[in-house]
């Protein structure tokens, strides 16, 4: 019988391995091989959750985030003599807003079969605490980086949360999380729900939702570097 792919969910905050399920920790121990954007942060994971075997006798596959390509050559003849390869991500849901899904359409292209396990991802943990639309929203990815687009990716995203009554969810990297928030601030009309979702399951989460009108009356925490979701609804 050949192997499969497991797709393991990783923290999302700095070694958090409490926010995994035990039987995402049971796979974990029990894979010899995986394939991880980043060799180095993947066995910090793997160590942190105390693996039965050294760490030194695991192979970690790295792939590139943005050629996610790997020697498919050697994936498959792990796969082959009966072994299970782990997919993992950076931080949260491996191949959501994360490298990974080319792997996973090589998979189905070659008759491998493919199992997600449950684990913490920042876009639903967002939506979840935003107190907007659960049942039609939209992720957006990254959005533009240039100052000069923002502003119309943002008004874009608002008219579309208000004709269609569909949240919309982005990211960004953390150090541009000022410069999103100073956008918003600047483009989204006063009524226009705005969400803020930071160092979520981390003991400095920050989630808030407010009009735009109420966050500009606030003092803002530093959210520089700080792994963070944005959200806006009508």
């Amino acid at each position: 019988m050949s192997g499969k792919f497991i797709l393991i969910p990783t923290p999302l905050g700095e070694l958090n391995t409490d926010t995994l399920p035990e039987y995402v920790v049971q796979h974990i121990h029990q894979l010899e091989t995986f394939i991880a954007e980043r060799a180095k942060t993947a066995r910090h994971v793997i160590k942190a959750t105390q693996p039965p075997r050294p760490i030194s006798e695991l192979t970690v596959i790295e792939m590139q985030e943005s050629s996610p390509t790997v020697d498919f050559n050697s994936v498959k003849e792990i796969l082959k003599s009966g072994h299970d390869i782990g997919i993992m991500s950076e931080a949260g849901c491996p191949c959501v807003a994360d490298p990974g899904s080319e792997i996973v359409a090589w998979a189905y292209a070659n008759n491998f079969e493919v199992v997600p396990l449950v684990g913490p991802s920042s876009i639903m943990l967002a939506l979840m605490a935003s107190g907007m639309n659960g049942q039609s929203f939209a992720f957006h990815g990254y959005i533009s980086a240039k100052r000069e687009e923002l502003g119309k990716d943002l008004k874009k995203m608002e008219d579309t949360a208000r004709r269609m009554k569909q949240t919309q969810i982005f990211i960004e990297t953390p150090y541009r999380n000022k410069q999103i928030i100073e956008a918003a601030l600047a483009s989204l009309s006063p009524h226009t729900r705005f969400c803020i979702a930071a160092d979520l399951t981390t003991a400095t989460e920050f989630v808030q939702t407010h009009t735009i009108t109420v966050w500009k009356q606030k003092t803002l925490p530093d959210f520089h570097k700080k792994p963070a979701i944005f959200l806006i609804g009508n």
